[in-house]
């Protein structure tokens, strides 16, 4: 829960703090972009999110009892985790600079980590009822169908004419920040379900 909020939290005010950057208009990449005044904070925040996926990861394998997908679930977020920092020594160049070996490195990441992400939503979905499937699968379609429409718009980075895709990217970067968020309160109300059913049967005893 801390990681996603931490994320999200992160961007917003780092967007907001950079004067000339526009929350809208501009990728999430470019807060930590060569060069940009917002990038040491974001190196920052990304050694602390990344350790929390890895140990949130953790719990969930832990938790998963007897459930394989579950502990599926739990495997790829810590190999998530694992990528995210592996990202770090490939930040993209800033608007109009020549594109570098980081840059194609970054888009490579992307491909792979993007492709992960719905792979342990779909894992993940069967922790709880169909009411969390579906969540699951609306969030699935959206970060297709948002990357499918930030991928149309990213060459315009080039020309620097980008309407609209901060808005667009970041309704598929936030879609698996806030499912997972809402795993992990799935996760506790599940375990003090079944604290609360032991109870009366201990009494009883």
């Amino acid at each position: 829960m801390v990681s996603s909020v931490l994320y999200i939290g992160t961007d917003i005010l780092l967007s907001m703090s950079w004067q000339g950057y526009s929350y809208p208009n501009q990728a999430v990449s470019e807060l930590s972009a060569i060069g940009a005044p917002t990038r040491p904070f974001w190196l920052a925040m990304s050694f602390l999110f990344n350790p929390l996926v890895i140990a949130f990861g953790i719990g969930v394998w832990r938790a998963a009892g007897q459930k394989r997908a579950l502990r599926i679930t739990g495997i790829l977020l810590m190999v998530w985790g694992v990528l995210g920092l592996v990202w770090l020594p490939f930040p993209m160049s800033p608007r109009g600079a020549e594109r570098s070996f980081t840059d194609t490195m970054h888009i490579v990441m992307t491909g792979v980590t993007v492709p992960l992400m719905m792979v342990f939503i779909g894992f993940g979905a069967a922790a709880r009822g169909k009411w969390f499937r579906l969540y699951s699968i609306l969030t699935i379609l959206a970060m297709l169908g948002f990357g499918a429409l930030t991928g149309m718009l990213a060459p315009g980075i080039d020309t620097g004419q980008t309407p609209w895709m901060g808005l667009i990217e970041r309704v598929c970067v936030y879609a698996p920040m806030l499912w997972v968020l809402v795993l992990a309160i799935v996760l506790l109300r599940a375990r003090g379900i079944v604290n609360t059913e032991l109870k009366p049967k201990s009494i009883a005893e």
